[in-house]
């Protein structure tokens, strides 16, 4: 059992990675982007494509920068080429675009590189290395993500509490207008939330690079997983994010464990609606104002 909730918590800290990205710019645009799988597949194959020309044995993480650098770029791009284009113009809109974005991304990523899996070629000893902790046995590899995802996440907290932009971000979050009012940039602010949240999902990705297999559509699950951690911590809420991917990593390992993987997805689904009858708003959600 203790094995199996460490490896929840391992997987869950990633997860709440790629949940941070699609709940801070929900926080801030209040737009949900169901392409935000995708994203994390484009680190995946990012990944894949520039460790291939390293050198054998070397670290998929050192790769950080490069692969962090090429996502922002193209989430500027995405936001000032799509999204920018229908801002306020109603939720069906930016749920389509998100949506044809999410297809546009993986058969871009199929014509690329192929519909067959492919993984990357990393170590034995990290793919399989294990570290003992008694009678318990940690991955290396979900453990350097585990521990990459909460430096993160630490990082997260502070931008928003101790920067300028990070400030604007809140208050652009609590209300546009006002924050308008005050000299705050909402443009600005809007393509650096949506920037950042890409960055996180292809960070995910190349941190689960050595643990998973690489497909077109690898993107699909992972957007599931990140929508219902946001709903399940609270939409918009950056800490309820975070803890909803941890309870999801850990309802995952369990009920694979013990009933099956193909009943987890059933498993989280259970969870989330059970939550939401309890706190329909979320763990951490607050109850909107109508005003």
């Amino acid at each position: 059992m203790l094995q199996v909730i460490i490896n929840g918590l391992l997987i869950g800290g990633v997860y709440a990675l790629v949940a941070v990205g699609i709940t801070m710019i929900h926080g801030v645009m209040k737009i949900v982007n169901f392409a935000q799988g995708d994203f994390l597949a484009m680190g995946l194959y990012f990944t894949y494509a520039m460790y291939s020309l390293m050198p054998q044995g070397s670290l998929p993480y050192w790769l950080l920068v490069p692969v962090g650098a090429a996502m922002y770029l193209a989430g500027c791009i995405f936001f000032s080429t799509t999204i920018k284009k229908v801002i306020g113009k109603g939720d069906s809109n930016y749920i389509l675009l998100t949506i044809g974005l999410s297809y546009i991304i993986q058969n871009v990523i199929q014509l690329i590189f192929g519909p067959d899996f492919k993984s990357v070629a990393v170590s034995d000893q990290l793919r399989n290395g294990a570290l003992a902790l008694g009678s318990v046995s940690l991955s290396t590899a979900r453990v350097i993500a585990f521990i990459a995802a909460a430096a993160f996440a630490v990082f997260v907290n502070w931008f928003l509490a101790s920067t300028d932009i990070g400030r604007a971000m809140r208050a652009t979050s609590e209300n546009r207008v006002i924050a308008e009012s005050l000299g705050i940039k909402t443009s600005i602010v809007f393509i650096t939330a949506f920037a950042l949240g890409t960055v996180f999902a292809g960070i995910s990705g190349l941190l689960i690079s050595p643990i998973f297999l690489l497909s077109p559509k690898v993107g699909s699950q992972f957007s599931i997983i990140a929508m219902s951690a946001m709903v399940l911590g609270g939409l918009g809420n950056i800490k309820g994010a975070l803890i909803g991917g941890l309870i999801i990593g850990l309802v995952e390992s369990m009920t694979s464990s013990y009933a099956g993987v193909l009943l987890s997805q059933a498993a989280i689904n259970a969870v989330l609606m059970l939550v939401l009858i309890i706190r329909p708003y979320g763990l951490f959600g607050k109850k909107g104002r109508a005003s």
